[in-house]
C-alpha cells in the first residue's frame, strides 16, 4: 500500500487499516461526485456516496488479489446499473475516476506499480462488461414487458379495439427501444420513432422495405434460419446480436429480438421486432480490449495478446510447427542513463516500426513484452528456415543507426530463437527456453542469433534455482569448510591450510565453489557468505592452536574481487580475529592476480591495511592475469601462489624444460623481492621433488592430502603423504 508521508519522531504509527479505509472513503467521494449528476435516483448525494464505499472495497481487493481476477469488477459494473446509473456518461465517468485515482489511492508504492497499472485497465474492461451485461439484461426484461403488452394489446383489441389501440400507441411510440412490425414476407410496415433514428432518420431506407435486404456480411450463420422458422410458425422467437447497414456505409449493432405474433385463431401473422443499439457499448467494449491487449507506447501487441497467439500456435493440429524469436536490445539502459526515458522511447517505437516491417508473411506477428524486449512469432511449415531468415531480416533492419536529436545511435540486439512442433511444450516453456538461449546469445558478443538447445536450458535453470537457494543455504547451515594442508617444502611439516568452502545442497549434493561462487558474485550475497568462511575458517585455526599446545598454523582464506571492493572489510576481518583471539599473523587471505590488475591505490589501501596489522596477503593464480611484473612492487603482498598450470609438465620425468625455466624465474624474482612462493596442484612426487630444487617454499595438492575434514590436519607429514594414481 502506499507509504503516509513522513511524520515527525515520537508520533505514533497510524493504523494502516484505518489509513486504507480513509483512502476508501475518499476514493468514493470522489467517484461519487463524477457520477451522482447523471444518476436518476432518490438518494441524497451523501448517501450515495456511502453506497459505493463496498464497491471501492472490492475494487481495492480485487487490485491486490493474488491470483488477480477482473471478474470481480463486473459485479461493480452491475451494481451501478441496479442503483439506475444506466446513463452512459456515469460509466466514462466511472472508468474515468478508476483510470486516474484507484492505483493513486489504493495501489503499492515501488516497482510493482508498472502491474497494479495493468490490472487497473483490466478492472476498468471488467466494470464496463459487468455495466454492459447488466443494461443489457435490464432491456432485455423491457423489451419482454414490451413484447408481452403488446400481445395482450392485440389480444385485448379483439375485445375492446379503442382501448387497446391507445395503450399499444402509447407503449410503441413512447419506448427508448426501435420497435418495427413486418408481415411475414418480411414487409416492413411500422416503425416507431426510435427504430427511425437508428437508422438514421430517413423514413424511406425503413419504411416499405423487406428485412431480406438487411443482411450484413457478419451476420451469425444461424440467423436467418431462425428467422425461417419464426416466419414459419416453429418458433415464438429468437434472439440475436445483429448488425446493420445504415443508408451513409456506417454499422448499426443491435440486440434484436424478434417474436411471432399470432391472430385469434393461432396463426401466424405478423413478426415484431425490438433492437436495443449496443454501437457504442461494442465500441467502449473494443477500445477496452485494444489497450487491454496492445502496448501504450508501440501500438505493438502485448504480453497478455501475444501469449494468446502463441497459446493458438502451440495447440495447432499435428504437423504444425512454430518459430519464435526473442530479441533484447544490447545496452539499451546506456541509451536512458544517457539520453533520457524520453529518447529511449522513441528508440523503442523505431525499432518497433522496423520490427514490423520485418514480419510481414503469413502467419507471422510480432509482440513487445515490456522494457526492450520483443518477439517475433512464425507459423507454418519449415519453421527452422523461416525464424532463421526473420532473425536476420532483424538484425539487419536494427543495423541501420537511427537518429534522435541529431544524434545516429546504433542499435544491437541479442536473440534466442526456440523452433518446433506444436503441441509438445506450453507457452510459458517457450518463452523461457527463448529467453535462456538469447542471454546466451548476449554473452556470446550479442548482434547475433542462438538456437534454443535443451542441455543449455537445463544448465541455466540449475544455475537460476541455485541462485534462488543461496540466501536460504546459508540461513540453514548447508555450506561447510574442507581444509587443503599447505606443506613447507623442505622438511614435509604442515605450514597451515587453505579454506574451501563447499555447498550440501539438498537436491545436487556437495557442490564445489566453482558452482556457487559466481552466482553469489553476481547476486551480492559473497559478502555474507565470505564473512562466515573467515568466521569459521579463523575460529577453527585458534581451535587448532588450543588442541596442540599453542602451535601457530596459518590459515589461507580466499577474497573475492566483491569483497575487496565491500568499505567493511578490513572492519570485519579485525573483529573476527579480535572475537576468536587468532594472531593476525595466522591469517592470511588470498586474492586473484585478475582482480588486482590494473588496481589503483584506493582499491590497494585495504589490503595495505590488513598488512601493516600483520595479516598476510598471498597474490592466487600467479601468472594467469598478464599483469605487469613491476606492479608487484606496489602490491601489499608477501605470497606468490604459482598457478597449477606452470607445474603440470612436471608431473613425469623429464620434466618440460619450458616449465622448469619458467616457475625457476618466478621464484628467483619472488625472493628477489622477499616473497615467499606457494605452488597449487602437487599431484606427484616427481613434481614436488622437482619443486623443493627450484626453491618453492611451500606446496598443496593432491600428492599431500586431498581437502578434508580439519582434524586431520596435525596427523600429515611428507612421509604419509598419499599419492594420487
Amino acid at each position: 500500500m502506499r507509504l503516509s508521508a513522513a511524520v515527525p519522531p515520537g508520533t505514533p504509527t497510524p493504523d494502516p487499516d484505518c489509513a486504507l479505509e480513509d483512502r476508501i472513503g475518499r476514493f468514493a467521494t470522489i467517484w461519487g461526485r463524477a457520477i451522482f449528476p447523471v444518476t436518476a435516483t432518490s438518494l441524497t448525494r451523501p448517501e450515495f456516496e456511502r453506497h459505493l464505499v463496498p464497491l471501492t472495497r472490492t475494487l481495492v481487493d480485487a487490485l491486490h488479489a493474488r491470483p488477480f481476477d477482473a471478474a470481480v469488477a463486473q459485479r461493480v459494473g452491475a451494481d451501478l446499473v441496479a442503483v439506475h446509473c444506466t446513463d452512459p456518461e456515469a460509466l466514462a465517468g466511472t472508468l474515468g475516476v478508476v483510470e486516474s485515482y484507484l492505483v493513486l489511492y489504493c495501489g503499492p508504492d515501488g516497482s510493482d506499480a508498472e502491474e497494479y497499472r495493468s490490472r487497473c485497465a483490466r478492472l476498468q474492461h471488467g466494470i464496463a462488461a459487468g455495466f454492459a451485461r447488466a443494461l443489457r439484461e435490464r432491456t432485455l426484461r423491457e423489451q419482454e414487458a414490451i413484447a408481452r403488452s403488446a400481445q395482450t394489446a392485440r389480444t385485448d383489441a379483439q375485445q375492446a379495439l379503442h382501448a387497446s389501440e391507445a395503450r399499444f400507441r402509447a407503449v410503441f411510440e413512447g419506448a427508448a427501444i426501435g420497435i418495427g412490425i413486418a408481415d411475414l414476407d418480411g414487409n416492413v410496415l411500422e416503425v416507431n420513432d426510435t427504430l427511425l433514428q437508428m437508422f438514421g432518420g430517413l423514413d424511406g431506407h425503413v419504411r416499405s422495405r423487406n428485412v431480406s435486404e438487411w443482411g450484413h456480411p457478419d451476420d451469425t450463420p444461424h440467423v436467418w434460419q431462425m428467422y425461417a422458422e419464426l416466419v414459419r410458425g416453429e418458433r415464438e422467437h429468437y434472439r440475436v446480436e445483429k448488425p446493420y447497414y445504415r443508408h451513409d456505409g456506417t454499422v448499426l449493432w443491435t440486440n434484436l429480438t424478434v417474436s411471432l405474433l399470432r391472430d385469434a385463431e393461432g396463426r401466424p401473422q405478423y413478426q415484431l421486432a425490438l433492437m436495443e443499439d449496443t454501437t457504442e457499448r461494442r465500441l467502449l467494449n473494443l477500445r477496452l480490449r485494444y489497450e487491454a491487449t496492445h502496448d501504450a507506447l508501440t501500438g505493438l501487441p502485448n504480453r497478455t495478446l501475444f501469449f494468446e497467439r502463441l497459446e493458438k500456435a502451440l495447440g495447432g493440429a499435428g504437423g504444425s510447427h512454430f518459430g519464435l524469436c526473442y530479441l533484447d536490445l544490447d545496452g539499451f539502459k546506456a541509451v536512458n542513463d544517457s539520453l533520457g526515458h524520453s529518447a529511449g522511447d522513441r528508440l523503442l517505437v523505431e525499432v518497433a516500426d522496423r520490427l514490423q516491417s520485418c514480419a510481414t508473411g503469413p502467419g507471422e506477428v510480432v509482440a513487445r513484452l515490456g522494457g526492450d524486449e520483443f518477439v517475433a512469432l512464425t507459423t507454418g511449415s519449415d519453421t527452422d528456415e523461416k525464424a532463421t531468415e526473420l532473425a536476420v531480416r532483424i538484425l539487419s533492419a536494427l543495423s541501420t543507426p537511427i537518429r534522435l536529436d541529431g544524434r545516429e545511435l546504433t542499435v544491437r540486439g541479442s536473440i534466442g530463437i526456440v523452433e518446433g512442433p506444436a503441441g509438445v511444450r506450453t507457452p510459458a516453456e517457450v518463452l523461457r527456453s527463448a529467453d535462456i538461449t538469447m542471454y546466451r546469445a548476449k554473452a556470446a558478443g550479442g548482434n547475433r542469433f542462438e538456437f534454443a538447445d535443451a542441455e543449455a536450458d537445463a544448465r541455466a535453470i540449475t544455475r537460476h534455482g541455485l541462485t534462488n537457494a543461496l540466501p536460504a543455504a546459508l540461513e540453514r547451515g548447508e555450506f561447510f569448510i574442507e581444509y587443503q594442508p599447505l606443506v613447507h617444502m623442505h622438511d614435509g611439516s604442515v605450514h597451515g591450510a587453505e579454506a574451501l568452502v563447499r555447498w550440501s545442497h539438498p537436491q545436487y549434493g556437495v557442490l564445489g565453489p566453482d558452482r556457487f561462487i559466481p552466482l553469489a558474485e553476481r547476486t551480492g550475497l559473497i559478502v555474507p557468505l565470505g564473512r562466515w568462511v573467515l568466521e569459521e575458517a579463523v575460529r577453527q585455526a585458534r581451535n587448532w592452536q588450543r588442541q596442540h599446545g599453542g602451535s601457530a598454523l596459518r590459515v589461507n582464506v580466499n577474497l573475492s574481487p566483491t569483497q575487496l571492493h565491500h568499505p567493511g572489510l578490513v572492519a570485519d576481518t579485525v573483529a573476527v580475529l579480535e572475537n576468536s583471539g587468532l594472531a593476525p599473523g595466522a591469517l592470511c587471505l588470498e586474492v586473484t592476480e585478475s582482480a588486482l590488475i590494473g588496481a589503483d591505490d584506493e582499491l590497494l589501501e585495504p589490503l595495505r591495511r590488513l598488512a601493516a596489522l600483520g595479516v598476510d596477503i598471498a597474490l592466487d593464480d600467479f601468472g594467469t592475469g598478464y599483469s605487469n611484473l613491476a606492479n608487484l612492487r606496489r602490491l601489499p603482498v608477501s605470497v606468490l601462489k604459482l598457478d597449477r598450470s606452470f607445474t603440470q609438465g612436471m608431473q613425469q620425468q623429464p620434466a618440460d624444460p619450458v616449465d622448469v625455466k619458467i616457475v625457476e624465474g618466478i621464484v628467483a624474482l619472488a625472493h628477489s623481492l622477499e616473497l615467499a612462493v606457494t605452488v597449487e596442484g602437487v599431484e606427484t612426487g616427481a613434481q614436488a621433488a622437482q619443486l623443493r630444487e627450484l626453491g618453492c617454499d611451500t606446496a598443496q595438492g593432491w600428492y599431500y592430502a586431498r581437502p578434508g575434514a580439519p582434524d586431520r590436519i596435525h596427523t600429515l607429514s611428507l612421509s604419509d603423504a598419499i599419492p594420487t594414481p
